[in-house]
């Protein structure tokens, strides 16, 4: 899998795109959101020297139909709302990717983590290509599930090789000494030592498994 930390432009109409404009020198945070059916409940925070003002004007938005505030301060306002602005779950359902809480928002675009497999991403650089939508692609990051991707076995020879020396330059250790460590012979020590390499390599250069 790979994450990509992505910054768009906002579509314009919705209230986060006006209000983000109106103080472009606030930072607006979706912690978490879900959509429920032509709605989304959110809890989002803002930061900025005037709390205050942006949150009457959010308080304002007529696309904002509820609205909590949990917390505030001369910095930062916390608050649960709902709105009917569901463009990015649109955006996330079209792009069937998993995008990473939290979302950044900042003088009319937005900035997340969006993980998916190389095709899926590729696929989605392709979307947003031929589309008016302006965007930057800031960073790709490979991940992987290490529990995965090596067995047992191959992550008890390799940590036992890292251990004794092995992959030193020069070698504290030789292959038949890795091998009466592990009390396997040498053919076999060399099988599972060159699979688990094998597997490190390919996540490591994003090579089909």
């Amino acid at each position: 899998m790979i994450s990509a930390r992505l910054r768009i432009r906002l579509p314009e109409g919705i209230w986060v795109t006006k209000v983000s404009q109106n103080f472009p020198r606030a930072t607006f945070r979706l912690l978490s959101g879900y959509r429920i059916g032509d709605r989304a409940l959110e809890l989002g925070e803002v930061v900025t020297d005037t709390p205050n003002e942006v949150v009457e004007a959010m308080q304002n938005q007529p696309t904002i139909t509820e609205y909590e505030l949990l917390e505030s301060n001369d910095r930062r306002a916390l608050a649960k709302y709902e709105t009917t602005d569901i463009a990015l779950y649109d955006f996330v359902e079209d792009s069937v990717k998993r995008i990473e809480f939290p979302v950044d928002v900042q003088n009319g675009w937005y900035e997340f983590n969006l993980t998916g497999t190389r095709d899926e991403l590729a696929d989605l650089q392709d979307a947003l290509d031929s589309s008016p939508t302006a965007y930057e692609l800031l960073s790709l990051v490979k991940t992987t599930d290490a529990e995965n991707l090596l067995t047992e076995r191959q992550r008890e020879v390799i940590e036992t090789a890292v251990r004794m020396g092995y992959f030193n330059v020069p070698r504290d250790s030789t292959l038949a000494e890795l091998a009466d460590e592990l009390a396997v012979d040498k053919s076999t020590a060399s099988t599972i030592l060159r699979r688990g390499e094998a597997q490190l390599i390919k996540s490591f250069l994003s090579l089909p498994q």
